[in-house]
């Protein structure tokens, strides 16, 4: 039985709350309690499969080239060339988008999600959620947004290299390049998530959200010093089959080491019911010193990073088909 440090009443913000300004996270003094390691699900027996492994230094390219086009604020012209980017790479894969035009105290705005399906043989979806753009309030401010939004528009684009070929055994996956996910004034229910908020209650409408067995959101997981955050928002079966996940690449020590409440992408899909989990790390820097400011570049990223979580998620979806 291990020690493990929890923060059970963390408030963590998500990594678009406090947009003109860098977000707090209120740390309560650490409390050093025993507790036993996640309990793994059912569906984390012994399993003689080989573990899954993604090209880290090409989703690290990936990264740099994303980060390159600079700020990509929704009705910018490099989110433009960013959507162009993403479609280049999908090139002969299922695609297709959930564009409109959101309502937002700065006026319309186009916010265009981007869907690549990649079929499965069972009945079910397992959907993968990562947002493209960056923080509207920062856009004159050089803020590039390496980790956030960055190396999540990455780490989608090396999944589908990873899925795209033959018919998969299990589920059928769907990779969503979420937009409009940060504010475009202040973080609040109605300034953030538009791209999700608006493709959940589209898939609610048509179906497709009972469809889904679950859900996962990569969001800020490129930092160097990676610790992925145990949200309370999240569901919990979930957040365990990925800790299992982890467990079984070895990378365990990466994952939970906080623990508390985080808004993000997946609340709108929480709300309705989905399973659903956010893979974040919400502490960029030393008291989070990075998030939201020009400081997020690609120095203070890792390629191991993105390969822990890269793995990490593709083991995940590996043990959701065995169930």
């Amino acid at each position: 039985m291990g020690l493990l440090y929890l923060f059970g009443t963390v408030a963590l913000v998500s990594c678009s709350r406090g947009t003109d300004a860098q977000p707090t996270i209120v740390v309560p003094q650490q409390v050093e309690t025993q507790t036993m390691p996640p309990t793994p699900p059912e569906a984390a027996a012994a399993d003689a499969a080989p573990l899954p492994h993604i090209d880290a230094k090409r989703a690290f390219q990936y990264t740099r080239e994303v980060t390159a086009f600079g700020p990509r604020y929704m009705g910018s012209e490099n989110h433009k060339k960013l959507e162009r980017y993403i479609l280049d790479h999908l090139k002969g894969d299922q695609a297709e988008d959930d564009a409109f035009t959101a309502e937002t105290v700065e006026g319309k705005f186009p916010v265009r999600n981007i869907i690549a399906k990649f079929p499965g043989k069972k009945d079910g979806i397992i959907v993968i959620l990562g947002h493209y753009d960056t923080v509207y309030p920062l856009r004159n401010s050089g803020f590039v947004g390496a980790n956030d939004g960055g190396s999540s528009t990455a780490i989608l684009l090396e999944f589908a290299n990873q899925l795209r070929g033959k018919k998969r055994d299990g589920y059928s996956v769907w990779l969503v390049w979420t937009d409009g996910e940060e504010a475009v004034q202040k973080w609040s229910d109605t300034d953030s998530l538009y791209g999700t908020r608006h493709l959940a209650e589209k898939w609610q409408k048509d179906g497709t959200l009972i469809k889904i067995k679950a859900l996962m959101v990569m969001d800020m997981i490129g930092d160097a010093d990676l610790n992925i955050d145990r949200d309370a928002n999240s569901t919990p079966w979930l957040l365990d089959l990925i800790y299992a996940a982890a467990e079984r690449e070895g990378y365990q020590s990466h994952f939970y080491a906080r623990e508390g409440p985080i808004e993000d992408d997946h609340l709108p899909f929480v709300k309705r019911g989905v399973p659903s989990a956010d893979v974040i790390d919400l502490d960029y820097g030393y008291n989070n010193v990075f998030h939201h400011t020009p400081q997020d570049t690609m120095d203070k990223l890792s390629p191991k990073s993105l390969e822990i979580v890269g793995d990490t998620t593709l083991e995940t979806i590996h043990m959701l088909d065995q169930r």
